[in-house]
């Protein structure tokens, strides 16, 4: 029983709890993601390695292997904003310097404990709106930022 749930963690495999379907915004945070996911891995043929990459940092929505981003393969931290309908406002706007910064140190995190600081990484925002139904893929929406920056 512990294999198959160590097996669950690892494979980023998402559950929601019952907890969380309750809230309209997590239903709907949740329902965007699995759009993004899906848009990334069928339109740009992007690899999804992990869904809501959490730590005591945070969350990452989506970290993705990227195969043919200039000749080599780079990973992509992706943050997904859904909005139910375009009056309020443009999702890719509520990534703000403060996410920014937040997005930075988890992903730091995510390559120091892997291993991979010296892989060519980047961030990318996917917004989606639900009614009418749109999505946007910023590729390297925002560099690395704040003191925990790095190089690639």
């Amino acid at each position: 029983m512990m294999g198959k749930y160590f097996e669950w963690l690892c494979n980023g495999v998402r559950r929601f709890s019952t907890k969380s379907q309750g809230r309209i915004e997590d239903r709907t945070g949740a329902i965007g993601e699995r759009m993004a996911a899906d848009y990334l891995a069928k339109k740009c043929g992007y690899t999804i390695l992990k869904r809501g990459y959490r730590n005591w940092l945070g969350e990452i929505d989506l970290i993705a292997l990227d195969k043919k981003s200039r000749g080599r393969e780079t990973i992509v931290f992706v943050e997904v904003k859904t909005w139910t309908h375009p009056a309020e406002g443009s999702p890719a706007d509520a990534v703000d310097q403060n996410k920014q910064q937040r997005l930075t140190r988890l992903a730091l995190e995510f390559l120091k404990s892997r291993r991979l600081l010296e892989a060519p990484a980047r961030f990318d925002t996917v917004e989606v709106i639900l009614s009418p139904h749109s999505i946007r893929h910023f590729i390297n929406a925002f560099e690395a930022t704040g003191k925990f920056q790095w190089y690639s």
